[in-house]
């Protein structure tokens, strides 16, 4: 039906920047006849809330600090070096997945279900969960259309590992001509691997702490060590070049007395931000179930 298939790919909740939706699930509810829904117009108005103070709260105001930490990394400090790396992969999470909500919450204003896009990425307990929950449209669309007619995981190790380097340097270069965007999907390759190699990339399958209110010792230490390693490399994502991105890696490690920043209300925002997606981790979008507005 061609009136179905350009309306699929002219879509406008997703068509600047996603989520990447397959037309499998999208195309067969043109067929749908249309009517209004209110429990999913409601769902969308709470998701585009929550999208918007992501990407309008959290994103913008990080943004302003982060453009002045990279501009000048040798006058800082390490500590505001190491919250200006923090800064960016909340700006970058709050810039895309807030992006994603609404877009996905304008569709359901139309009756139009997409598919999730970020599943709470930042508590993620190694590197292999974090590419599972992170812009999942993509992930999966390199896993179909690259990972798997390469091979996939079927033979070898070194097949495994050069199915790996592959697909992550090419979502490195999807994302930039710039050698800094290779680095970043190299360096993610490189935190994968010793999961494939070991077969444990797939241990953490389910949300964290399922079946309990907080996380246990191991799982805090997990999800820090695997922010820790996701924040390494956004600096080179986020930098202009190889050569600043290696400076400001070398300033965090320079004892100075540079200048500090410290933006206590942004912190707080994000902590709130933290708060929210912990209690709604379990659903498609963090207001999903937390709150219920009169509307």
């Amino acid at each position: 039906n061609v009136i179905q298939f350009f309306a699929y790919v002219s879509f406008f909740p997703q068509l600047v920047a996603g989520p990447i939706e397959r037309a499998k699930n999208l195309l067969p509810q043109f067929k749908v006849k249309r009517k209004f829904s209110y429990d999913l117009a409601s769902d969308g108005m709470r998701q585009i809330l929550w999208g918007l103070f992501k990407k309008m709260v959290i994103a913008d105001n990080c943004a302003v600090y982060v453009n002045q930490i990279f501009d000048a990394p040798q006058d800082y400090n390490s500590p505001t070096l190491i919250l200006g790396a923090v800064l960016f992969a909340f700006q970058i999470y709050g810039d895309f997945s807030g992006y994603s909500d609404i877009a996905i919450g304008t569709a359901k204003l139309f009756g139009f279900n997409l598919m999730q896009n970020f599943a709470t990425p930042y508590f993620s307990r190694d590197i292999a969960e974090f590419w599972r929950r992170w812009h999942i449209s993509l992930s999966t669309w390199f896993r179909d259309y690259v990972y798997i007619p390469l091979g996939g995981s079927k033979g070898g190790k070194w097949m495994k590992v050069r199915n790996t380097f592959i697909i992550f340097l090419v979502s490195g270069f999807w994302h930039g001509a710039n050698w800094t965007f290779i680095v970043w999907g190299f360096l993610n390759a490189l935190f994968f691997l010793p999961l494939l190699l070991t077969n444990n990339n797939r241990n953490h399958i389910d949300v964290v702490a399922s079946n309990k209110m907080l996380p246990s010792i191991k799982e805090i230490f997990q999800i820090g060590v695997t922010f820790v390693l996701t924040c390494f490399a956004w600096i080179f994502f986020r930098a202009d070049n190889i050569a600043q991105s290696i400076d400001y890696i070398k300033n965090i490690f320079l004892i100075n007395k540079g200048q500090s920043i410290v933006p206590t209300v942004l912190i707080v925002l994000i902590f709130f931000l933290i708060g929210i997606e912990w209690f709604g981790r379990k659903e498609t979008h963090s207001l999903s179930r937390l709150i219920k507005l009169p509307f």
